[in-house]
C-alpha cells in the first residue's frame, strides 16, 4: 500500500494527525516532568512532517515547533537549560525539513508521472478486452519482472473479424522499452491481419515479416537491440469448427487444454520464433511455422503462459510445473477450468513457487468459446 493509502480516511488524508500528536506530546511531558530539555525534541516534528506531510503543512508545523519552544523558554527564563543554542536546533532543523519535504513531494509527482505514462503504454500494447469478445470467455494475468515498470515485453490479444476470431500470446526477448516497441509492433500487425486474412497461416506470415522488418528498422537505426525475437502462439477459433482450433506455435511452449476431465497438452510441433524464420532447416527462406487442427471441447479451456511460469524456480532451482496444480484443482472443483480461477490458480502457484520473486515477465492467458458460441463480431 502507499503512503497516501496507509494515512487516509475514507479518502481523506490524515497525515497531519501524527506530527499533530507528537508536538503535543512533547509539551504535555515536558509540563509534566519540569525538564526543560524534552521541549528541544519538537526539532523531530517538522522531521516526522517532512516524510508523511506535504511542504505547507511541514512549514507550518516548523513555525509551530519554533513559537513552542520560544513561549517554553520565555516562562522559564529562570533555567540554565534554555536558550539561544536550542532554538538554532529547532530552527535550523525545520528548515531542513522543509527543504526535504519539497524534496520529496516532487520526486513523487516525478514517480506517479512516469507510472502515468507507463499506465498508458499498457492500455495500448495490451488494450483492454470486453467480455466475452468475440464470443470468447478470457482471463489474463501479468505480472512484470520489475514492479515499477508495470509493463515488458509479454503481448497478448483477441481480434475477431469476418473469418472466426484469432488469439495471440507471446513474449518478446530481452526487457526494457526495446521489447515493449517490439511487443507493439506484432500487436499492431496481428490486429489488422487477424481481421483481413482468411487463411491463419497468411497471419502467421505477415507476424513474421513484421518482425524481420522491425529488426531492420532498430539495426538500421544503429540500435544494439537489432536482433530481438519473439516467441508467440496463434489461434484460430473458427465459425464452422465447434469442436477444433488451429494453431500455430513459434517456438513458444505449446498451449495446455483444461477442462474437467483433466489436463492435456496439445500435440503441437512448435516451430522457430518470429524473426528467425531464415535459419529453418529446410533452408527455405521465409519459412513459418505450420498451422495445426487441435481438438478442443466446448467445456476445455486453452491455456497460454510465458515463460515467467515455466521457468519459475523455488530455492531449490526446480522448476514450476502448473500442469500439476491444475489437475488437482479440476479434479476437486470442475469449476476450476474456468479462464477466470484457471490464471487465478496458476498465477497464485508461480508466485508461491518461486517465493514472489518473479525473475521474468510472466503473463497467464486462458480463453474458451462462449457457452452457445454466438457469431463473433467483426469489429474491434
Amino acid at each position: 500500500m502507499s503512503r497516501h493509502e496507509l494515512l487516509s480516511v475514507r479518502g481523506h488524508s490524515v497525515a497531519w494527525l501524527v506530527p499533530l500528536v507528537m508536538l503535543a506530546s512533547i509539551a504535555v511531558v515536558d509540563v509534566s516532568t519540569g525538564a526543560f530539555e524534552i521541549i528541544s525534541w519538537t526539532v523531530l516534528v517538522p522531521g516526522v512532517s517532512a516524510a508523511i506531510c506535504g511542504v505547507r503543512t511541514t512549514a507550518f508545523y516548523t513555525v509551530v515547533a519554533i513559537a513552542l519552544y520560544v513561549f517554553a523558554d520565555t516562562i522559564a527564563r529562570h533555567r540554565d537549560e534554555t536558550g539561544l543554542p536550542g532554538l538554532v536546533l529547532v530552527a535550523l532543523g525545520g528548515g531542513i525539513a522543509v527543504v526535504a519535504a519539497g524534496v520529496r513531494v516532487g520526486g513523487e509527482r516525478r514517480m506517479l508521472h512516469m507510472r502515468d505514462i507507463a499506465d498508458t503504454t499498457r492500455r495500448t500494447v495490451l488494450r483492454p478486452l470486453p467480455v466475452g469478445f468475440g464470443g470468447i470467455d478470457h482471463a489474463a494475468v501479468y505480472l512484470s519482472a520489475d514492479s515499477e515498470a508495470r509493463v515488458g515485453g509479454d503481448f497478448y490479444d483477441i481480434q475477431p473479424g469476418p473469418y472466426g476470431t484469432r488469439v495471440l500470446v507471446g513474449d518478446v526477448q530481452g526487457k526494457g522499452l526495446g521489447a515493449v516497441e517490439t511487443a507493439a509492433a506484432l500487436l499492431g500487425t496481428f490486429r489488422e491481419a487477424a481481421y483481413h486474412e482468411p487463411d491463419l497461416a497468411t497471419v502467421a506470415e505477415r507476424l513474421e515479416v513484421r518482425m524481420v522488418r522491425h529488426r531492420a528498422h532498430t539495426a538500421a537505426l544503429g540500435r544494439s537491440d537489432g536482433d530481438r525475437f519473439a516467441t508467440a502462439v496463434l489461434i484460430g477459433f473458427s465459425p464452422g469448427l465447434p469442436d477444433a482450433v488451429d494453431a500455430v506455435v513459434f517456438g513458444h511452449e505449446p498451449p495446455l487444454a483444461v477442462g474437467p476431465r483433466g489436463v492435456r497438452v496439445l500435440p503441437v510441433v512448435g516451430g522457430l520464433p518470429l524473426g528467425m524464420a531464415d535459419l529453418a532447416p529446410d533452408g527455405r527462406s521465409g519459412a513459418t511455422p505450420p498451422v495445426h487442427r487441435l481438438r478442443l471441447a466446448e467445456d476445455e479451456t486453452l491455456l497460454l503462459v510465458t515463460d515467467g511460469v515455466t521457468e519459475a524456480r523455488d530455492p531449490g532451482g526446480v522448476f514450476y510445473r502448473p500442469a500439476d496444480d491444475i489437475a488437482r484443482a479440476v479434479a476437486a472443483d470442475a469449476r476450476s477450468a474456468g479462464p477466470a480461477r484457471l490464471v487465478s490458480l496458476v498465477r497464485d502457484g508461480t508466485l508461491r513457487h518461486c517465493r514472489g520473486r518473479v525473475a521474468d515477465d510472466t503473463t497467464v492467458f486462458a480463453v474458451r468459446r462462449t457457452p452457445g458460441d454466438r457469431e463473433p463480431a467483426a469489429d474491434g
